[in-house]
């Protein structure tokens, strides 16, 4: 467990698609970035705080972007690479590792909102460097060592009612409601 304290600066790096699957895959839900960034803070000073997305022309994705920002994360996007056999690719795991390290030398801490076990060499190095790194994530889909690893884990999945927006459960079931003006 970590220490907290409001003199703390704090960075936060969101993996968007990492959360926004798992919010979709494990509760049919969207994540409220709002309350994340306001919960994982929790009364610290907040230099930076970075949502990593990717662009892929989907229909609301200027307003989920816009969301985002109003929010208070600063944006990085990429497009969405479509090769010739079909992949698609795209993630942010060597830019969030960047932006850390670089990120590190500023604050205390370091907030990384994902689950994925690809940054496991990033925690335990910057761990080495000193720096406190906390992890925030569904723990359902979160990787174990990652978990174990970081100072401190957020599990979202401890809090559902903070951490996410659930549809109207007919707009779930694909009956939406709506009046017709005669």
């Amino acid at each position: 467990m970590s220490t907290k304290h409001k003199s703390q600066r704090v960075a936060v790096l969101v993996d968007v698609q990492n959360l926004y699957h798992s919010a979709k895959n494990l509760y049919g839900a969207r994540v409220n970035f709002a309350n994340l960034l306001k919960e994982i803070t929790g009364g610290r000073q907040l230099i930076r705080a970075i949502a990593y997305v990717v662009k892929s022309d989907e229909p609301g994705e200027i307003n989920f972007f816009e969301a985002l920002s109003r929010a208070g994360l600063e944006i990085r996007s990429k497009d969405l690479q479509i090769y010739p056999d079909g992949l698609k690719k795209a993630d942010w795991d060597v830019g969030m590792a960047v932006d850390a390290i670089r990120l590190s030398n500023i604050v205390d801490v370091v907030v990384l909102v994902t689950g994925d076990g690809d940054f496991i060499p990033l925690v335990e190095y910057l761990k080495a460097k000193g720096c406190q790194i906390e992890l925030a994530a569904f723990g359902k889909t979160a990787n174990s060592r990652l978990k174990e690893i970081a100072d401190d884990f957020a599990d979202f999945d401890n809090r559902p009612d903070i951490f996410l927006i659930r549809s109207n459960s007919k707009i779930k079931r694909g009956i939406i409601p709506f009046k017709i003006n005669r």
